[in-house]
């Protein structure tokens, strides 16, 4: 079946390569003056690989009953099992230019996507990975057999997407110098010089001032407790040119909701509650943002910033299945010290499922699988908010 197949490639290439010979002859030897129609016309012949004179597997007639030619056959043909090096690369391209659009480029004025990319809009997990703390707090915080407060959990999940925003902002201005060197980040719009420092920090005092909008509208308690977090967030950019141990301090600084939260509904914090439900957020931040610095660990070492991957090396699965552990052990500590019924511990028990396959089955050499176990990381948020939220309505 595959000779079968070969040979009808084989005539159907001697055929297109008579009729396009012909086309050539035309465009290239009719001594008819050509319009601008036909000029551009002779234009794509000229691009087009048919022609090219390098291109011998179209040009040489006797190609094919060569033993060398059939394996280029196999190569070029549809039911190849092995593509060349030349076309598996371009395919690769193809795809990085794909996923490099988003709704960003479809959806918003040329004027205003690089402000979206500064705020990572077109990156949410980000955005997730902030507010789920927040919820948990809130749905824990909230009356047995109730839903949580639904106008809450709104505020916050916006005020998680411009914290977030402006995180971002200020760690690109304080690491525009770092940002250059690394390939992932130089496209970045102020490494890139697409938007210079000014104008990134009129952006942050906007998302500064909408988030302070947001703040205002809770109590008194909140807002203190909301604003002390301000330091945390400004802070953290230049905790990995310090230690190797910035992964801990973003976990101080992305969890601060757990606490909030229970604030934001009860007017105080129950310690006994939010301090366990806090520390399990930054356990949890030091298993998925661990993951996530394996994918930068060379630059990182290049570029001489610190991070808990190139502290763990290759002990770092040993270290994450420690932090998941306690992350775990915190969460039940914090439900069982909040009266949260059995339900809580059926989905905390699917959460910490999740959490081990993360940790189990990452390739830590891999940057694309290192990505997609950190992505993963809004479903054991939301595993873990749907049992505190099923957990309370049945107390």
């Amino acid at each position: 079946m595959a000779f079968y197949r070969l040979s009808r490639t084989a005539r159907s290439l001697r055929h297109r390569h008579s009729s396009l010979s012909t086309a050539h002859t035309y465009y290239f030897q009719s001594p008819i003056p050509l319009n601008d129609s036909s000029r551009h016309s002779r234009h794509l012949f000229q691009v087009s690989g048919y022609f090219h004179s390098d291109n011998q597997f179209y040009n040489d007639s006797n190609s094919f009953r060569s033993i060398g030619s059939y394996h280029r056959l196999l190569q070029y043909s549809s039911f190849s099992t092995a593509p060349p090096d030349e076309k598996r690369e371009e395919s690769k391209n193809s795809k990085g230019i794909e996923c490099d659009r988003s709704w960003i480029d479809v959806y918003l004025p040329e004027k205003a996507r690089p402000y979206a990319r500064l705020a990572r809009l077109d990156k949410p997990i980000g955005t997730w990975l902030l507010a789920w703390p927040c919820m948990w707090s809130i749905t824990m915080a909230a009356a047995p057999a109730n839903l949580p407060a639904i106008k809450m959990m709104m505020l916050f999940g916006t005020g998680a997407l411009l914290l977030r925003g402006a995180g971002c902002t200020i760690n690109d201005l304080l690491d525009r110098d770092i940002d250059t060197k690394v390939a992932r980040t130089r496209s970045r719009p102020i490494a890139s010089g697409v938007l210079s420092p000014f104008q990134g920090l009129c952006f942050l005092g906007f998302q500064l001032l909408l988030g302070l909008e947001i703040l205002l509208q809770l109590n008194n308690f909140s807002r203190v407790l909301g604003a002390s977090s301000l330091l945390l967030v400004f802070s953290y950019p230049l905790m990995k040119r310090l230690t190797y141990w910035p992964q801990a301090y973003l976990g101080l600084t992305f969890n601060w909701g757990a606490l909030l939260g229970w604030a934001a509904i009860r007017g105080s914090l129950d310690l006994a509650v939010v301090i366990p439900l806090y520390a399990s957020g930054v356990f949890w931040t030091l298993v998925y943002d661990t993951i996530y610095a394996h994918q930068d660990k060379e630059d990182d070492m290049i570029v001489g910033v610190k991070s808990t991957a190139l502290r763990f090396a290759d002990s770092t699965k040993e270290w994450i299945s420690g932090f998941g552990a306690a992350c775990i052990g915190s969460l039940a500590l914090s439900g069982y010290n909040a009266n949260l019924e059995w339900t809580y511990y059926i989905f905390l028990a699917a959460g910490s499922t999740q959490l081990a396959w993360q940790i189990l089955t990452v390739d830590l050499s891999s940057r694309a699988d290192c990505n997609r176990k950190f992505v993963s990381n809004k479903w054991f948020g939301a595993i873990i908010c749907s049992g505190i939220l099923f957990g309370r309505l049945f107390s």
